[in-house]
């Protein structure tokens, strides 16, 4: 990705994203320069043209116990639609597996899909995302903030309409930590039992992150590489060394659901994840008893650090095969446009991003919606959409050999070592 976008915007403005700006329901859409498409297109036919969509996304927003909102407001576009009759199939993924189930087979794979921002890259060279043009782009950047339309937007083009933010924080039992408490997580540890997934990467990058390391300079520049080497660094390290040596921390598995049964049991008082897991958390916790909160600091070397979490966005694209563009693009505005995300947020509690939902009045006063803009504010660093593999890849083991017992485990005696060697393995990745 070009040098477009500083990561300070993103964190500063993608705040505003919940507080300023426009939007619409239906944004009649173009896909601009890709693939001509309006087979679908009936203006000057009084029958309605046969359409067959494939949309793609998570379980939950197909749950009827859920409200099944995928397919509830395919409907309402089918029907707010005349000129077209479309017949809906649906194919469930989340939106962190999206590329992967889509690169299997680009030709075959689902018209309309939910996926995460940092895989546009990975989708667009690969030709199966959809560069939108026309009332769709416009829509894009005229309901967002600047920041939020960049997390979309890969070489100067928009590929997808973002829906809601992409990150995380804290759910916390009320019972044991205090709101003060929860600045701290040193303060947590020594109240109750915190739980955090160290071998996914995507949350293990915020301890680095929390101390200065960073990937891609701010996230958009490859030629920075990664700084995961240096004195910041193993400081980090050894203060993760400290955490498992800590009898109230617990090791969350990466899919969290090890943290999240922790809730239900009592062994685990706070837990680390996103927006998706809150009626899970709600049903494992207790309404009463869920505090939700931003990220706390970490004491390192003495000195208080701030966690920073990966800031993105989740957003419909379309891939570029498939045979109805101008209906698939509408139907992509459609499901990010301002009525569907209230919707979604009401249902899921996936928090806007369309501006004009900033002053909605249960927006305004919900606590996941107000953490996530904390977060976004206060305790996050971009998303890079540049791929990132060998991170990831590296991230997980890792991350689990800080677990006692582990092979090739993680000490403080080898913490300078096992730091600079996995610094070593992430920028030799780039060169090869």
């Amino acid at each position: 990705m070009k040098k477009k976008v500083l990561a300070a915007m993103l964190v500063a403005a993608m705040t505003a994203t919940m507080f300023a700006g426009c939007g619409s329901k239906d944004n009649g859409a173009s896909n601009d320069g890709t693939q001509a498409a309006s087979s679908g297109s009936t203006s000057d036919s009084a029958e309605p043209v046969d359409v067959k969509l494939t949309v793609m996304g998570p379980s939950e927003d197909q749950d009827d116990a859920q409200g099944a909102w995928l397919k509830t407001e395919c409907e309402a576009f089918n029907e707010e639609h005349p000129e077209w009759n479309i017949t809906f199939d649906y194919v469930t993924c989340s939106e962190s597996d999206a590329k992967d189930t889509v690169l299997q087979d680009p030709a075959s794979a689902a018209d309309v899909y939910m996926f995460a921002n940092d895989q546009i890259a990975d989708l667009v060279d690969a030709g199966a995302l959809t560069k939108l043009g026309g009332d769709a782009a416009e829509y894009v950047k005229s309901s967002n903030s600047e920041a939020m339309a960049a997390t979309v937007t890969y070489n100067g083009d928009i590929y997808g309409v973002p829906y809601t933010s992409n990150t995380w924080f804290m759910y916390y039992d009320k019972r044991v930590f205090s709101e003060d408490d929860v600045k701290s997580l040193d303060t947590m540890l020594e109240k109750g039992k915190v739980s955090f997934p160290f071998d996914n990467g995507w949350y293990l990058a915020s301890f680095y992150a929390a101390n200065g390391c960073t990937i891609f300079g701010d996230g958009t520049d490859a030629s920075k590489g990664y700084d995961f080497g240096g004195d910041n660094a193993v400081a980090v390290t050894k203060y993760i060394v400290d955490l498992f040596n800590n009898k109230n921390f617990v090791m969350d598995n990466n899919e969290g659901s090890l943290g999240l049964a922790g809730l239900k049991d009592g062994s685990v008082n706070a837990y680390f994840n996103g927006n998706w897991n809150y009626d899970a958390v709600v049903k494992n916790l207790g309404e009463e008893n869920v505090g939700v909160a931003a990220l706390p600091t970490i004491n390192v070397d003495g000195k208080d650090c701030q966690l920073k979490a990966f800031l993105g966005s989740k957003a419909i694209g379309v891939n570029p095969n498939c045979k109805n563009q101008e209906v698939a693009v509408k139907l992509a505005a459609y499901l990010g446009s301002e009525d569907a995300q209230l919707k979604h947020f009401e249902l899921r509690k996936q928090a806007p991003v369309n501006a004009n939902l900033a002053s909605n009045e249960e927006v305004a006063k919900d606590a996941v919606a107000a953490a996530m803009a904390n977060v976004a504010a206060n305790c996050s660093i971009a998303q890079p959409i540049i791929p990132m593999q060998a991170y990831w890849d590296a991230a997980t083991p890792f991350g689990d050999a800080f677990v006692h017992g582990a092979e090739g485990q993680i000490t403080a005696d080898n913490a300078k070592e096992k730091t600079e060697a996995l610094n070593e393995q992430l920028n030799s990745s780039l060169t090869e």
